[in-house]
This record gives structure tokens, C-alpha cells and sequence, in this order.
């Protein structure tokens, strides 16, 4: 009796049995085809869920370590795309070589960046003229002092509207909008608090909803639980003080994030 995927006697092969997809890989293929949740309202009014997630984290604050606001600057520019526990391993040693504004001005760039490269800074080069810009231009346009605007700040290299939000914060307490990175923008979403994926936008959304007096700490607070409970892939639902009051409660793992590319498609 033949196989029926065995070559016939004239030998031309038989049909190809269709078979079904493995139970594994069936379900992946629906994990992937169902569309990312919409994100929900807000379930509880939004000042009272920060007041709620401001007493989980009462702790909350920047996690760049700095001693002036110069410092802190410089460490904000170089958090581009890396983490503060790398720029917090930096800065001693980068601090130790251009201990302040002049110092750092006078550098060379070239040089900078290598220290910085051998430290394990990415961008080392671009980050490096970044930094030495900026203290040639806090010497030459301030008289070497961090300006207290947002117009002023991101005139400087390397400084955009979150940089300078940042700076404008945690060294003067004069935020002039809420500072949205990757935790913020994906906490803002999966508590409801904005339906849109654009950190512009989200600013918005966010300085509408809360008062001035919150905008600092709505941002490291929401760092905060971040980074410690509410994770891009796997949100710690189970274990949250807040999952009562969110809408997006164990489901949350496809809300706030970017989705997977496709191999093969340009970054």
C-alpha cells in the first residue's frame, strides 16, 4: 500500500498533504493577527490615581545622580537612549576629568568621546560634541550658568523640550510641561489618561489633566512604577497597588507598547 506523500511510478510526486498548524504555532499566528487593545478611559479621576501612585513610590525622584544643575544637564543629554544606571557610572569619571562649565568647554571633543567610549557610552562621538557644545554655550551666551527657560535651554546641543523639562524640574521647580519618555508614555496609555502614541500629544493630554504643581513629580513617579511594577512586556498586574483604578489591568501588555517589527522592514 503507498505512502501518499511517496513519488508516483511514473514518478512525479504525489499532493502535498495540507497539514494543520502546530497547536503552538497556530495560536502565536492569532496572538499576532488580534489588533493591540484600545486603550480605555480612565476608571478612577486621574489626580486621585497619582495621589494613589505618589503614596506606592513616595520615594520617587530623578535617577541621575548630579551635584548642580550643570551636571544634571549634561547627564540628561547623555540618558539619550541609554540608561541612568550607565550615565550614573559615567558621569564620576567623566565629572573627574571636566570638573565644571570652563573645563568642559575647553575640551576637545574628539577626546571626550573617547573617554566616553571606553566607559561604554553608545554615541559616544555625537554625544560628546553634544556636551562640549552645550558648555560652550552656557559660558559664552550665560556666563556659564544653566538657563531657567525652556527657550533658552533648547537652543543649547543635544537639549530638546524633554532635556530641558528635566533640568527645568528637578534643579529650579519650574517645569514648563511634563516630561514624557517611554514609562510615561506607556503608563498615560494603559491608565487611560491619552489615547494618543505621539509623546507631544501626550504632553498635552497630561498638562491638561493635572495641575503645574504636579508636572515634575507626575513624571518620576510614573518612572517610578515603570520601572518597577508596570514593565513593557510582562506588567506586574498581580502585584500592583493600583490595578483596582486601571483600566488596563491584566491586559496590559499590548498597550503602550510600539508594535514588533516585521523582519526584513527598515527600522
Amino acid at each position: 500500500m503507498k505512502r501518499p506523500n511517496k513519488a508516483s511510478p511514473g514518478g512525479a510526486p504525489a499532493a502535498a498533504e495540507t497539514r494543520a498548524p502546530k497547536p503552538k504555532k497556530a495560536a502565536a499566528v492569532a496572538a499576532a493577527a488580534r489588533p493591540t487593545p484600545a486603550r480605555a478611559a480612565p476608571s478612577a479621576p486621574p489626580q486621585a490615581t497619582f495621589a494613589r501612585l505618589r503614596a506606592l513610590h513616595p520615594d520617587a525622584h530623578c535617577e541621575l545622580d548630579h551635584r548642580s544643575s550643570f551636571e544634571l544637564l549634561v547627564a540628561t543629554v547623555l540618558s539619550a537612549q541609554t540608561t541612568d544606571v550607565l550615565v550614573n557610572k559615567v558621569t564620576p569619571h567623566l565629572f573627574g576629568a571636566y570638573p565644571d562649565v570652563r573645563a568642559l568647554a575647553s575640551a576637545d571633543a574628539a577626546e571626550v568621546g573617547a573617554l566616553l567610549k571606553r566607559l561604554g557610552m553608545g554615541m559616544f562621538n555625537q554625544k560628546a560634541r553634544n556636551i562640549v557644545g552645550l558648555a560652550r554655550g552656557l559660558l559664552e551666551r550665560h556666563g556659564g550658568e544653566v538657563p531657567r527657560t525652556l527657550a533658552e535651554l533648547v537652543k543649547l546641543p543635544g537639549v530638546g523640550r524633554k532635556t530641558a523639562n528635566v533640568v527645568l524640574g528637578v534643579a529650579f521647580g519650574a517645569p514648563e510641561g511634563v516630561v514624557v519618555d517611554t514609562h510615561v508614555q506607556r503608563l498615560s496609555q494603559r491608565l487611560g489618561w491619552t489615547t494618543s502614541d505621539k509623546p507631544e500629544q501626550i504632553e498635552r493630554d497630561l498638562v491638561a489633566l493635572f495641575p503645574r504643581r504636579d508636572w515634575d513629580m507626575l513624571s518620576h513617579t510614573l518612572i517610578f512604577h515603570g520601572r518597577r511594577i508596570c514593565f513593557a512586556r510582562k506588567p506586574a498586574c498581580g502585584g500592583c497597588g493600583l490595578s483596582d483604578a486601571c483600566p488596563s489591568a491584566f491586559r496590559a501588555e499590548n498597550v503602550g507598547r510600539k508594535p514588533p517589527r516585521r523582519r526584513g522592514t527598515a527600522p
